[in-house]
C-alpha cells in the first residue's frame, strides 16, 4: 500500500514569510498611458524618436532612459550573509532587500539579478553585456577571493561605478566608527595598532581603508594564524596585506597580537576570548562585526573595552552597510560619475562621523541607519569628492 507524502512544511505562521510571500519589489511606471496619444507618445511611434536620437548621440541615453539612475544588484549566491554558498535562486531574498534599501534610504532604483554561474570570467563577461542597461553595479555576496578579481576587471572595464558592498560598504562603516571612537578615546588613528580577525573580502577592505586613512599599524589573521611577510601558502590579496601590514612583524594567533593592541576587528565568524580582551590596552576598541554570534558577547567584552560595536541591531554601534551603500551610489549616480573612487569611500566615512558630532559617547558612535541626516549626509559628501577628483560628468 503506498504511503502518504510528507507534508510541505507550514510557514504561514512565520512573519518573516509573510512578508517575503511574492516578493519584495514590483516595477511601477513614472508616466500615465491614459488614451491613444499617451500610447503613442510612451511607444510606437513616439518612442522612435528618442531611439532614433540615441543612436546618433548615445550619450542621451542618460537623459532619456532610466539608466542613469538604476543599479544592478548582482550576485552569484556563493557567500550570502552568513550562510555561504547557498546558490543563486536562494539568494534572491536578499537582493531583493538590498534593492529595498537602495529604494527606502537613498530613493535609488536598483534590478536584482542572481547569476547561474561562479565562473568568474562568465561573470565579469556577463555584467559587461549587461551594464548599458544600468547606471551602476553593486555587485553582492560573491565569495572571496574571486571578488577582488571580479570587481577589479569590471572597475577597469565598465565606466559607471562598481561597487563590492561586502567590501567597501562594511570598510566605510567601520572606519566612521573608529573615528569616533578614536576621538572619545583621546587617541588619533595614526597613533592606534588593530587587529583585525578575518582576510575575507570584508576583512581586507576594512584593513585597506584604515591603511589609507592613516592607521598606527594593523596586523591581520585568518585561519591560519597572522599574516606576515614570508608565510607559506599567501594568495596574491593577503600576500599584498603582508606587505603592507604588520609593522611589528607579529607571528602566531589573533590573541597573541592582541596583547596591548588598542583595536579589534572581528569579522571571521570565530571566537575571542574575554582573557584576549582584557589583554588590549586601556580604553580598548572592540568592534566584533560577525553575525548572528559576535566574536565576543558586547557584555562580556564591554567589561574590559570602553567602546564595543557589533553588526546586530540589538546591540548598541551597529555596523551596518546600509549607512553607506545608498548614498555613495546616489552621490555618484546625481553627478554622473565613472566610478567609486578611495577618497569617495573616504568622504563617506567622514560623513558619517560627522553625523555623530559631539553627541558622541561610548554606546553611540555611529549613527542609525534610521537617522534622516545620514543619507543627505553621505550623498553630498561623495558627490563633491567626486567633484573635486574629477571623476564626475555633470
Amino acid at each position: 500500500m503506498a504511503t502518504e507524502p510528507e507534508s510541505i512544511t507550514d510557514y504561514s505562521d512565520d512573519p518573516a514569510f509573510a512578508l517575503h510571500r511574492g516578493g519584495k519589489l514590483e516595477v511601477r511606471s513614472t508616466v500615465p498611458v491614459r488614451d491613444a496619444d499617451d500610447l503613442s507618445l510612451a511607444y510606437t511611434p513616439g518612442v522612435a524618436r528618442v531611439c532614433t536620437a540615441i543612436a546618433d548621440r548615445p550619450e542621451l541615453a542618460h537623459d532619456y532612459t532610466w539608466t542613469s539612475k538604476v543599479v544592478a544588484v548582482v550576485t552569484d549566491g556563493t557567500a550570502v550573509l552568513g550562510l555561504g554558498d547557498i546558490g543563486p535562486a536562494a539568494a534572491m531574498p536578499v537582493m531583493e532587500g538590498k534593492a529595498l534599501l537602495f529604494k527606502q534610504f537613498a530613493d535609488v532604483d536598483s534590478v536584482p539579478i542572481a547569476l547561474n554561474t561562479t565562473d568568474t570570467d562568465e561573470i565579469v563577461e556577463t555584467v559587461i553585456r549587461l551594464a548599458p542597461s544600468f547606471g551602476g553595479i553593486n555587485l553582492e555576496d560573491i565569495s572571496a577571493p574571486r571578488c577582488f578579481e571580479i570587481e577589479d576587471r569590471l572597475r577597469e572595464a565598465l565606466d559607471i561605478p562598481v561597487f563590492h558592498d561586502d567590501q567597501h560598504g562594511t570598510a566605510i562603516v567601520a572606519l566612521a566608527a573608529l573615528q569616533g571612537a578614536a576621538r572619545l578615546i583621546g587617541k588619533p588613528l595614526s597613533e592606534l595598532r588593530a587587529v583585525v580577525a578575518g582576510a575575507g573580502a570584508s576583512g581586507v577592505a576594512v584593513t585597506r581603508i584604515l591603511l589609507n586613512a592613516g592607521i598606527g599599524d594593523i596586523a591581520v589573521s585568518d585561519s591560519k594564524g597572522l599574516i606576515y611577510e614570508g608565510r607559506d601558502g599567501l594568495n596574491p590579496v593577503k600576500q599584498a596585506l603582508a606587505r603592507d601590514t604588520n609593522k611589528l612583524g607579529l607571528k602566531g594567533s589573533t590573541e597573541d597580537a592582541l596583547r596591548g593592541a588598542d583595536v579589534f576587528i572581528g569579522l571571521s565568524g570565530s571566537t575571542v576570548g574575554e582573557e584576549s580582551i582584557a589583554a588590549m590596552s586601556d580604553d580598548a576598541i572592540v568592534f566584533a562585526l560577525s553575525n548572528p554570534t559576535p566574536e565576543i558577547h558586547p557584555d562580556v567584552a564591554r567589561r574590559h573595552a570602553k567602546v564595543v560595536a557589533t553588526g546586530r541591531s540589538d546591540f548598541p554601534n551597529q555596523i551596518n552597510n546600509v549607512l553607506a551603500f545608498p548614498g555613495i551610489f546616489r552621490g555618484a549616480l546625481d553627478v554622473r560619475a565613472h566610478s567609486i573612487t578611495e577618497g569617495m569611500k573616504l568622504a563617506a566615512a567622514q560623513a558619517l562621523a560627522d553625523v555623530v558630532g559631539d553627541d558622541l559617547r561610548p554606546d553611540y558612535v555611529i549613527p542609525s541607519p534610521f537617522d534622516e541626516r545620514v543619507a543627505p549626509a553621505v550623498i553630498a559628501a561623495v558627490a563633491e569628492q567626486a567633484r573635486k577628483e574629477g571623476v564626475n560628468r555633470i
